[in-house]
């Protein structure tokens, strides 16, 4: 059994990591990390996801939280990311980083931290998604620069960043299959009398609502014709066993920046 520490225990994943944890033939829960500010501290992991107890006291402690791990997964927020780094680092225990929303100087910590450890960092954990990702490459490098190209994705209520990661990796692929940036292209959302669209433009729109778990839609329409490759995500645990295929696949590989593409083999 690999020993495994989940950072972020008590959101939404992360208890759906609890659960994936207890159903797999090859983990063990043995860590478990919460914010300093968060009511489930002190309290069993396996309570909080509500799938019975697991004998693993949730911390705010990233060195208790990872003593006896083998590797870790990451879905806390993004500015936890410098501390959860430095910790992984001081315990020498690869890590999978589950965290959207990352910005430019985060990105960078990521590529400085991989110098020293494997590091698997993905904004969405879906395997489908991944192959999405292919696809859409596939897709935007086949077909003429005249196909227009609108992303559209969808979460609930609750999710603070928009567009999400997984969209904004979309619209990264589409612009760096047609030779271009996502800078140069991205258009986020259109409103009034000037919003008609911009030749190579790469739109964006954002939906939240409800419990909505994930839809991401990329959109390549011509004239005459529309191309549409849709992902629906209805269940979180989609995210969980995504991580925790990266988490096996990452085990004793070299120090270095990986991605769930290598997971998937394309």
């Amino acid at each position: 059994m690999t020993n495994v520490a989940v950072l972020g225990i008590s959101g939404r994943v992360g208890r759906c990591l609890v659960r994936a944890i207890r159903e797999s033939p090859d983990f063990t829960l043995t860590g478990a990390l919460a914010s300093p500010t968060s009511a489930a501290l002190g309290r069993d992991a396996g309570e909080v996801a509500q799938t019975g107890p697991v004998a693993v006291p949730i911390t705010a402690d990233r060195a208790q939280a990872l003593a006896r791990a083998e590797v870790a997964i990451d879905f806390t927020l993004p500015e936890a990311l410098a501390d959860n780094l430095a910790a992984v680092a001081r315990a020498g225990v690869p890590l999978v980083v589950g965290i959207t929303g990352l910005d430019a100087a985060r990105q960078a910590e990521l590529r400085r931290c991989s110098g020293r450890l494997p590091l698997l960092v993905a904004p969405n954990m879906s395997l489908a998604v991944n192959l999405l990702f292919g696809l859409v490459g596939r897709a935007a490098a086949a077909l003429p620069a005249d196909y227009d190209v609108e992303i559209l994705e969808a979460h609930h209520r609750g999710k603070a960043d928009a567009p999400s990661g997984t969209a904004l990796r979309l619209g990264e692929i589409v612009a760096g299959a047609r030779g271009g940036t996502l800078a140069e292209h991205a258009v986020h959302g259109r409103v009034g009398k000037s919003a008609g669209r911009v030749p190579g433009a790469i739109g964006f729109a954002s939906l939240r609502g409800g419990d909505i778990v994930g839809l991401h839609e990329v959109l390549f329409a011509g004239t005459g014709e529309t191309l549409e490759l849709v992902h629906r995500a209805t269940d979180r645990m989609t995210y969980a066993t995504g991580a925790l295929a990266a988490a096996r696949w990452l085990l004793g590989r070299p120090p270095g920046l990986y991605g769930m593409s290598d997971v998937l083999g394309i």
